[in-house]
């Protein structure tokens, strides 16, 4: 998947522990974990594909305020051209402390890209 190495690399630069489906070892009290959502073709002509859509959720998990590091990665997301379909703040969970806030995001790729 093409979108999460991309993500991957962008959000190196922010200091912030970042895997991909479930956050193994021991948590901090800041992190991030990248879900692949969807991979759709689009634009069809001559019965073939022309684009591939992926799409990622982001999930920011905080025991402080998270909005420093919310607002950080969508000032990434939009500077890289990537397209932020839904932000959702899912609530405080009490059995772990943490604050959980999601950003779905979409990039188009020319099937010849790939």
């Amino acid at each position: 998947m093409i979108l999460l190495e991309k993500l991957i690399y962008l959000f190196s630069e922010l200091e912030v522990p970042i895997e991909t489906g479930i956050f193994s070892g021991q948590a901090p009290d800041q992190y991030i974990v990248l879900i692949p959502v969807t991979s759709t073709y689009e634009l069809y002509a001559d019965n073939l594909p022309e684009q591939d859509i992926e799409e990622v959720r982001i999930s920011i998990y905080s025991k402080s305020n998270y909005l420093k590091l919310k607002r950080s990665l969508e000032k990434l997301l939009l500077k890289n051209g990537l397209t932020i379909t839904e932000r959702r703040y899912n609530g405080y969970e009490k059995e772990t402390k943490y604050h959980h806030f999601t950003i779905d995001v979409a990039d188009h790729y020319n099937i010849e890209e790939e």
